[in-house]
């Protein structure tokens, strides 16, 4: 089995998306599931993650609606302010008589203060997704953001966090520091998982991605690590399926067991899949 573990839809009409917009054209209208299914089918993926995509209630009504339509989507990383942590649990409380909502996240590498998940009503938020025991999908896309995954871990010893993309590494630059460090610092902590997605060669090669993924590979092991297509932005290096071939070889070298970890069993045990939504 494959599941894809973080993809996305929008509907301009649904959400605001204020990150969408004439300077980004290339991703700047509606992505539907119906666009990606042919893809999904043609590289044998199984199931899927749907992640936010909107700091917005609109987003996430429109994940469960397609996944409502769609079998295909076992899981859903929902919205929840975190900054305003009673609606933050009010809204919790509502979409888990959902079972496909299995996680939260905020656009924090869209806020302009990199400090912001450290403040204390963010934190409270996360002390909400703590005491629900629901998982935290953690986008940092700076070296800031990295440095403060050890502190969440110490202010949340229960909460079960995922970094989005390997937290962007410098993929094509001379210089891997800080980022060589402080993604094995983060990976101290056992629960921190990590999502090999986001990653692109630009305008190299493939090769040029592997280091990153073996870097991945040593630090959290394959059994905290999962595969993400991060469709449709992955539209704009070659689309679906050069994507997914290329990360596809850049785990080429590992085992039969260790492959089936971060193409299925990292994620059905960190989300905490019900089998029963696999098909």
């Amino acid at each position: 089995m494959i599941i894809d573990a973080h993809q996305h839809v929008w509907d301009l009409d649904r959400s605001p998306y204020q990150w969408l917009g004439p300077h980004v054209p290339q991703w700047n209208r509606t992505f539907t599931f119906e666009e990606l299914r042919p893809h999904l089918v043609r590289n044998g993926v199984d199931a899927t993650v749907l992640v936010q995509s909107d700091d917005h209630d609109g987003d996430t009504d429109l994940m469960l609606e397609v996944a409502s339509q769609h079998p295909e989507v076992a899981a859903i990383v929902a919205y929840v302010p975190l900054d305003r942590p009673d609606r933050a649990a009010e809204r919790l409380a509502e979409l888990r008589k959902d079972p496909r909502v299995v996680g939260i996240r905020n656009l924090i590498h869209d806020l302009p203060d990199p400090d912001w998940i450290l403040r204390p009503e963010v934190d409270e938020g996360l002390s909400v997704l703590e005491q629900a025991d629901v998982t935290f999908d953690y986008v940092a896309v700076l070296p800031r953001h990295l440095e403060h995954v050890p502190t969440l871990s110490e202010r949340h010893p229960d909460l079960r966090i995922v970094i989005d993309h390997l937290a962007k590494p410098p993929i094509g630059e001379a210089d891997r520091e800080p980022w060589w460090t402080l993604i094995a610092t983060a990976a101290e902590n056992p629960l921190v998982h990590a999502k090999i997605s986001g990653l692109y060669p630009g305008t190299g090669t493939w090769e040029s991605v592997r280091p990153f993924v073996d870097r991945a590979v040593e630090v959290f092991t394959p059994s905290r690590l999962m595969y993400g297509g991060d469709w449709p932005i992955s539209t704009s290096e070659g689309g679906y399926d050069r994507v997914f071939t290329g990360l596809s070889d850049a785990l080429s070298s590992l085992s039969d067991a260790d492959r089936e970890e971060i193409y299925s069993g990292t994620a059905r045990r960190f989300y905490r899949i019900d089998d029963g939504l696999l098909g």
